[in-house]
């Protein structure tokens, strides 16, 4: 598991329009918010998903951006976008292959069968890639107005 102080890994992975977005193109000017959710459009993932959307004018006051993660697929998160009018930018890591990076993966058993999913996890990274905060098996309820104090104070301490 990643711990705070680390740098962060890197990310590049297209958006529901299909542009990239990579953390690179946030250094120096805004803290990130990179969080990784299970699955499009299932209750505890549209709860985060509004909640952050609905906060998202104080992450960005607070020179903040918010980005979902999942092994969806840019068609999927498009159509969980429009249908709940959410205003974070999901990306689309189909492969795994950042899940794997922020070590976000987990197995699981479900009838007899053996499935690779998403720990719901979410990761703070300051203007300077660092990483302040690395919230592991997080609850989507209440989760956004955790993650925004959290940014109040990083952002009160002048990192």
């Amino acid at each position: 598991m990643l711990q705070a102080g680390q740098r962060a890994p890197d990310v590049d992975l297209p958006n529901a329009d299909m542009e990239m977005i990579s953390l690179a193109r946030f250094k120096g000017k805004r803290n990130v918010v990179l969080y990784f959710y299970p699955k499009d459009d299932t209750p505890g993932c549209t709860i985060e998903a509004i909640d952050f959307s609905d906060r998202e004018s104080d992450f960005t006051e607070l020179d903040t951006v918010v980005l979902g993660v999942s092994m969806d697929d840019c068609l999927s998160h498009g159509s969980f976008s429009d249908k709940h009018g959410l205003s974070v930018q999901l990306l689309a890591d189909p492969d795994g292959e950042i899940c794997r990076r922020f070590d976000v993966l987990h197995t699981k058993e479900a009838e007899g069968r053996k499935k690779v999913g998403i720990m719901r996890s979410t990761f703070i990274i300051d203007k300077h890639g660092v990483l302040r905060h690395a919230l592991y098996g997080v609850s989507p309820r209440g989760h956004a107005a955790n993650v925004l104090s959290l940014i109040r104070n990083l952002n009160s301490h002048g990192h």
